[in-house]
């Protein structure tokens, strides 16, 4: 396909994965890319879920528009990852590619049953994982068209209630109605 790199407008891609070898030959095939797509690595589960719901220390994450998850995570794995995702009305419309070294048909038919975009099993061979992690983020920028950005969520509490306002001035918005994270908006 013949896409002007120029015309592309880069994406934010979260990368769920705990092997330090994956994360580095993952960095390499995008550091290589024409267009310059932005990979944010966690490690384990419920740092994902953290990063998705913009708690803690990445209360300030931009949204991304595309996840390749690991499914053998630590803490918490990566098909919890996908079904937490895949039912939390905020999250679910970010595809999410499973990128893992399972070639069980059981995994494969459980991603899909919780609404994995695709299921792409990592080559060990170096250049082929390059090329494969390549030819998905190529995928995602030339071929898919993404979902519309919408409003970040905003930040969830934690464990507090809400409480009455009555009687009270009403509260500044915390979040503008455009996530400030967007680079592009018109998508």
């Amino acid at each position: 396909m013949n896409v002007d790199p120029e015309q592309l407008v880069p994406i934010e891609v979260l990368l769920v994965e705990d092997d330090p070898g994956d994360v580095l030959m993952t960095q390499e095939a995008f550091d290589e890319h024409k267009v310059g797509n932005r990979l944010t690595v966690v490690a384990d589960g419920v740092e994902a879920l953290a990063y998705l719901r913009r708690e803690g220390k990445y209360a300030d994450a931009p949204r991304p528009d595309l996840v390749l998850l690991d499914l053998n995570l630590p803490r918490r794995d990566g098909r919890e990852v996908l079904a937490e995702m895949k039912s939390d009305p905020d999250l679910l419309d970010i595809p999410v590619v499973v990128l893992t070294t399972s070639q069980s048909e059981e995994d494969v038919l459980a991603s899909y049953r919780l609404h994995a975009n695709a299921y792409v099993t990592k080559p060990v061979d170096f250049d082929r994982f390059i090329a494969v992690v390549r030819k998905i983020d190529e995928f995602f920028v030339t071929v898919v068209r993404l979902p519309p950005h919408k409003p970040c969520p905003p930040k969830r509490l934690s464990g507090r209630g809400r409480t009455s306002t009555a009687g009270r001035a009403p509260r500044p918005r915390r979040h503008p109605p455009v996530c400030p994270h967007r680079t592009d908006p018109a998508r």
